[in-house]
């Protein structure tokens, strides 16, 4: 019940913070469109004409993913370089709860929160350029969870590395950059690459959503590498989080800036 509480009252937070904050969520939102739409011009413009509905394809599925890993990843940077700033990380860590399951409950409620626009950018996408991707619930949503599950463990290690150094605005700039490069990296260039948070997942959505796979045209063992790729980080990410929380109560950190 606790838990359930904890992830409500930072799902109410979320929305909260968006709707009290409506011109930056709607600037936000034009950004990633506007980038979008550059993108689609720069394909119109210098694209192979043969390979241009496919590429427009790639370039939705891509820059959707983008936008999620950037509010999954980058968000809880933000968000606790915020609180130290504004002198409430130390209540973060005098909760009962503790500050990583705090940070679970912000991550999942800010992912459930943005899915929404989500959906909203993909449908925009698809409409502006009239190409009309298969959207394959059942086969997209375990997908969609264990390379979400991948993504919260990168999102933990960079909340550790926050609590310790507390200003990384410069460093989450250049990853959203790498988070942009794992994005829109096709797997078939360089194969090893499953292996890497997001690349695998964003992989299995391309095959449904532009060449209508089914969940029983998916190997297993592609399913085997996303189960171990969420496993993985999510322990590491954890692992390197609880680790940087200890360093930081140690030396007093959470309650300085």
């Amino acid at each position: 019940m606790k838990l359930l509480n904890l992830l409500n009252a930072n799902i109410r937070k979320e929305y909260i913070e968006l709707k009290r904050y409506l011109p930056n969520t709607i600037a936000m939102l034009l950004t990633f469109y506007i980038i979008f739409l550059a993108m689609f011009a720069g394909i119109q413009v210098i694209g192979d004409p043969t390979t241009q509905d496919m590429n427009i394809q790639y370039v939705i599925v891509n820059y959707i993913f983008w936008y999620l890993t950037m509010i999954v990843v980058n968000d809880i940077g933000w968000q606790l370089s915020n609180e130290a700033t504004q002198g409430t990380l130390e209540q973060l860590g005098m909760s009962p709860m503790g500050i990583w399951r705090i940070m679970a409950a912000r991550l999942v409620s800010s992912t459930l929160v943005h899915i929404l626009i989500i959906i909203g950018l993909l449908y925009l996408s698809m409409a502006t350029t009239g190409q009309w991707l298969n959207i394959d619930v059942i086969t997209l949503i375990p997908i969609f969870i264990l390379t979400l599950i991948s993504m919260f463990g990168l999102g933990f290690i960079i909340a550790g590395i926050t609590v310790i150094l507390k200003q990384i605005q410069a460093f989450l700039q250049i990853l959203q950059f790498i988070l942009a490069a794992l994005a829109f990296v096709p797997l078939s260039v360089a194969p090893f690459l499953a292996f890497f948070p997001i690349v695998k997942g964003v992989d299995l959505v391309r095959q449904v959503m532009i060449d209508g796979a089914s969940i029983t045209q998916i190997g297993y063992s592609d399913f085997l590498i996303l189960g171990f790729n969420a496993i993985i980080y999510f322990f590491i990410g954890l692992s390197i989080f609880l680790y940087c929380e200890r360093v930081a109560m140690k030396k007093g950190l959470l309650a300085h800036y």
